[in-house]
């Protein structure tokens, strides 16, 4: 006997149903020409304020795929926020926004739940937006874990920030091209990593970084990754930027990824590119606690 089922929109509930009734939706029906593919959105905003002595959520919003746990922190530590993208990764068509405000006198630590992958695409471009806001007298870790690009993957992601004039920001973005393990390569992708940094609406640091088709041969190139699959960018913006990059450079004494480090104009520059993703997040992972002056969150050991 087939058990009734019901459905609930808004505050309207839909006539009930057996299961012979269940038909599938027309967008994944067998039809003449291309099907319409469902995609995923999701929009997540946080911001938060110093109050009572410490750094307080002041406003939290989230839709669609992009959520946001705050886990709880050891008494006097840094607050934590958790992004996660119920979706499971990103394909062509997605898009995904993710807004962060650390108010005056906030300290704030923002990661991900697990690496972002970028899937084989049937049509379109993956989007990732993300908007950073520094306040006076703040300082914001953003610490996502890396991005997988898998082949045939299309992926547009974007960062900006804003910083007032004595904020201060630590961020790190990664991609890996496959993952070693599975043998996998990424013979063909599209893929655009655009970053802007401003102070006081000031121009700080921009970077564009581009990959259009085979990205083995584009990255085979001694100019360009020297064979590597994984690679990094590391930022600082701080007051005291350029007289910590002599310890920074200190602690990839033991890398096994080829690191660089340069520092100028109040910020600090870190780029790395490695043979695999495991020891991308090693080294990279290093070289944030050092700056960081403690451990990574808790999320990159799980």
């Amino acid at each position: 006997m087939a058990l009734p089922l019901q459905r609930i929109v808004g505050s309207k509930m839909i006539t009930p149903m057996t299961a012979l009734q269940i038909v599938h939706p027309p967008t994944l029906r067998s039809r003449p020409g291309t099907p319409v593919l469902e995609r995923a959105r999701g929009r997540a905003r946080l911001a938060c304020k110093y109050e009572g002595g410490e750094t307080r959520l002041s406003e939290f919003y989230q839709s669609g795929s992009a959520k946001i746990r705050l886990p709880r922190v050891e008494p006097g530590a840094r607050r934590e926020a958790v992004l996660i993208n119920t979706a499971g990764g990103v394909t062509g068509g997605d898009r995904l926004s993710y807004e962060v405000e650390a108010g005056a006198g906030t300290a704030l630590t923002v990661t991900t739940q697990a690496a972002e992958r970028i899937y084989r695409r049937s049509a379109g471009t993956a989007e990732v937006e993300t908007s950073l806001a520094v306040g006076t007298s703040a300082h914001l870790d953003w610490l996502p874990q890396e991005t997988i690009a898998f082949d045939r993957s299309a992926l547009r992601r974007s960062l900006t920030a804003d910083l007032a004039e004595d904020a201060s920001l630590l961020a790190i973005e990664s991609i890996v091209l496959g993952r070693a393990a599975m043998g996998e390569t990424a013979r063909s992708i599209s893929l655009s990593d655009r970053w802007r940094v401003r102070r006081k609406g000031k121009l700080l640091f921009a970077d564009n970084l581009r990959i259009e088709g085979d990205a083995v041969e584009t990255l085979a190139g001694g100019a360009t990754g020297k064979g590597a699959s994984a690679f990094a960018t590391l930022l600082l913006v701080a007051s005291d930027a350029e007289t910590r990059a002599e310890t920074a450079r200190a602690s990839l004494a033991e890398c096994r990824s080829e690191a660089g480090i340069s520092a100028w104009n109040g910020m600090m520059v870190g780029r790395f590119i490695a043979p695999d993703g495991h020891t991308l997040r090693a080294d990279l992972a290093r070289l944030v606690e050092t700056l960081r002056g403690m451990p990574m969150p808790r999320v990159w050991n799980c």
